[in-house]
């Protein structure tokens, strides 16, 4: 499985990654809404993670530009994430 990882905290998504592809996913690791955004556009994922506050886009509106142009809306599982504790869903719809 091939997720996005979007975290402006280095050390966090560090720590995250290592743990994801120790678990046999395939991760890229972005630390900026723009970036996540762009790797979204361009890339297939099977899955992404995204902090609601980063620089330049924060992780909701990433997930509102994708839906908005289409790019994988019907492909890719969106988390949007504050913290490790709490999470909002952004399933696309069926």
């Amino acid at each position: 499985m091939r997720l996005l990882f979007a975290e402006d905290e280095v050390e966090l998504s560090d720590a995250v990654v290592a743990v994801l592809k120790h678990n046999n996913y395939s991760v890229d690791a972005v630390y900026n809404g723009q970036d996540a955004y762009d790797y979204l556009s361009a890339q297939e994922y099977d899955g992404a993670i995204l902090d609601i506050m980063m620089p330049g886009l924060d992780g909701v509106e990433v997930v509102k530009r994708i839906r908005k142009e289409g790019n994988q809306e019907s492909k890719v599982s969106i988390k949007v994430t504050r913290n490790v504790g709490y999470s909002l869903d952004y399933q696309p719809e069926k």
